[in-house]
């Protein structure tokens, strides 16, 4: 566990808690350092099988921190340490579940859309409002936002910088749950996540994701190379004996 950032493993579900309440979890370089870390450890521990990211203070995380981009210009942001540390966030392997409360917004925002599975709390908003600083989204928002609601929607938020609640995120897409309590379930959601096969989770992750993000083509060669990857597992074996014996399975993720 870190200053910023509370990291707690249960079973096999790691817990992480954005900690920067009194700045509504804006993000940092410290605390998207320590997150980089805690994922990049938890992708090489095999009873790891899930993360589930929420924030502490009633808030997601209400963007980047404005004192840091304030200090910051071209140079430096070309040299900027977290970009290395979106990377490394987004590159991570396993599940991501996400449990949205509060302000979600900027950087903040951008870190939710590289979650896996999002549920949204009753009173969550969700934004892009660089465009107000005199500049653009620069952690992929531009591009995830686009892909999940569409041309139109993604220009509506990004140019004007409208903020939309949370049955608007779930009719637009860009979450899949809205829940009383959206960490709560988020943290439901997760366990259930790190009962299933740990290997089928993984590759389908990755297959969902070069579907959105890669040519058609590309995609359609990953998924089937993957797809015969698992046939050899262990995994698909204990499944189809699970389905034809009637009982739940026990993946061991090998």
């Amino acid at each position: 566990m870190s200053e910023h950032l509370i990291s707690e493993r249960r079973g096999a579900v790691l817990h992480l808690r954005l900690n920067r309440p009194d700045r509504r979890n804006a993000l940092n370089t410290a605390l998207l350092a320590d997150l980089a870390a805690a994922l990049g450890t938890a992708a090489e521990d095999g009873g790891v099988r899930v993360a589930c990211l929420v924030g502490e203070g009633g808030h997601f995380a209400a963007g980047a921190d404005i004192d840091e981009i304030a200090a910051k210009g071209s140079a430096e942001g070309a040299a900027d340490p977290r970009k290395a540390a979106w990377a490394s966030i987004r590159s991570f392997p396993k599940p991501v579940v996400a449990g949205v409360e509060g302000s979600c917004l900027g950087g903040g925002c951008e870190l939710m859309l590289m979650a896996d599975l999002v549920v949204a709390g009753q009173g969550a908003t969700f934004g892009l409002p660089e465009t107000s600083l005199g500049l653009i989204p620069g952690a992929g928002g531009t591009q995830r936002l686009t892909a999940l609601v569409g041309r139109a929607r993604a220009m509506r938020m990004i140019l004007t910088g409208e903020r939309i609640d949370a049955p608007t995120a779930l009719d637009w897409g860009l979450v899949a749950w809205l829940a009383e309590s959206g960490a709560d379930e988020a943290a439901a959601l997760a366990e259930r996540l790190a009962g299933r096969a740990p290997l089928a989770l993984a590759a389908a992750k990755r297959a969902v994701i070069d579907a959105a993000e890669g040519p058609l083509a590309e995609g359609l060669v990953a998924e089937r190379l993957a797809f015969e990857a698992l046939l050899d597992s262990a995994d698909k074996a204990e499944g189809i004996a699970a389905f034809r014996e009637k009982r739940a399975p026990v993946f061991e993720g090998h």
